[in-house]
């Protein structure tokens, strides 16, 4: 097996504490260098964390769910601001056009539902708000469908770590296998658009 896949998640979490862990989750949510953290994973072995008393629960369902928000409304306010540049600059580490139009593609097709629906999508759920943002999507609108993506997209991954912590005997023993189905599983809108591009065109 690949050395990258021997990462423990689970102690990484650990060494970032409650407070890392909220800044990852705001930074992948609307700041855009922070696409490539995996925050599905992230907040599933924090989930699981929980259940095995490393985390507060309850914690991390009053705290994640803002810090996620409030992540989102900085990427729009962000993309009202100066989003245009965005279209404009030369491809760099941090910065891929292409995430930028498989975002755009992602919100012409669903909408005002881009928004909830692009948190469990990564890369794309980091660009969303800041393409809202570059089109003025009318904020009250926004904000109502960002805290109900910020809601279900937090409180499902770290109640599913969570659940299966506390049901699950020696549940660690499986994490490996369960994260990487987890990124496997939100990457596959992202792997379906690009397939389809390549064949439209």
């Amino acid at each position: 097996m690949p050395d990258f896949l021997h990462i423990d998640i689970a102690s990484l979490v650990q060494a970032f504490g409650l407070l890392g862990l909220l800044v990852i989750v705001f930074v992948e949510s609307g700041v855009f260098f922070g696409f490539f953290f995996p925050g599905d994973s992230l907040l599933f072995t924090a989930g699981l964390l929980a259940s095995q008393g490393f985390l507060n629960i309850w914690a991390l369902l009053l705290l994640v769910p803002l810090a996620a928000i409030l992540g989102v409304n900085f990427g729009y306010w962000f993309g009202k601001k100066v989003g245009q540049k965005l279209f404009t600059r030369e491809d760099s580490f941090f910065f891929d056009k292409q995430h930028i139009e498989r975002t755009r593609a992602f919100y012409a097709k669903h909408g005002v539902k881009a928004i909830v629906l692009s948190r469990f999508t990564p890369v794309v759920r980091t660009f969303t708000p800041i393409l809202a943002g570059v089109g003025e999507m009318p904020y009250k609108i926004f904000m109502k469908f960002n805290i109900l993506g910020g809601l279900l997209w937090t409180t499902s991954m770290l109640g599913l770590g969570y659940s299966l912590g506390t049901i699950v005997p020696d549940i660690d023993t499986y994490l490996l296998p369960i994260v990487l189905l987890i990124i496997f599983i939100s990457f596959l809108p992202v792997i379906r658009e690009v397939v389809k591009n390549k064949q439209g065109k």
